[in-house]
């Protein structure tokens, strides 16, 4: 009895999760905002900017989707796997991912974000190249290859993780994918 009423109190506390995702919900408030403000800094000027400037802008714009995706998959995914299910599998707009993306898959999605996000940093460096020194250029490359080298590490582990358990992890796989 004490025992159960343990395991329930375990189980129950996975909801102190939740304040965490409505958080990362109001973190993706912001990045509205300062998506907004870009937008509204950019429009008046357009035809007067460079091409360079408008590029840099647009790469700016691109980051913040990027980073705003990067966090309503964390927030979907994680609230998903770690508190509760998300009840909307009849709505239309519902995305096809959620409810399939899994830890692991969520691990790789993030670094590829990441990736992404470091990579449209380091474009915008090397089209800013006049005021961007060689020591900041060389520490952004050495990051971003840091990244792409965690991600592919990252993939070959789930990889071999996958293939360790043989035929009956896919046979695990494949019922967990068809019960979703």
């Amino acid at each position: 009895m004490i025992e159960r009423r343990f395991e329930q109190i375990i189980f129950a506390s996975r909801w102190l999760l939740a304040p965490f995702y409505l958080g990362l919900v109001v973190s993706l408030v912001l990045l509205l905002a300062k998506f907004t403000q870009e937008i509204f800094h950019i429009v008046p000027h357009v035809l007067e900017m460079q091409e360079k400037d408008v590029l840099l802008a647009v790469l700016t714009l691109i980051d913040l989707s990027l980073a705003g995706n990067l966090l309503l998959m964390v927030i979907f995914s994680g609230y998903e796997n770690f508190v509760s299910k998300i009840d909307v599998a009849d709505h239309k707009d519902r995305p096809d991912w959620m409810g399939k993306v899994d830890f692991g898959g969520l691990k790789l999605k993030l670094i590829a974000s990441i990736v992404a996000i470091s990579g449209i940093h380091l474009l915008k460096s090397f089209m800013n190249i006049d005021n961007t020194s060689k020591e900041n250029l060389m520490w952004m490359v050495i990051v971003h290859m840091t990244f792409v080298v965690s991600g592919v590490l990252l993939a070959l582990m789930d990889r071999l993780e996958g293939s360790h358990h043989g035929a009956h992890g896919k046979a695990a796989a494949a019922a967990k994918s068809d019960h979703h």
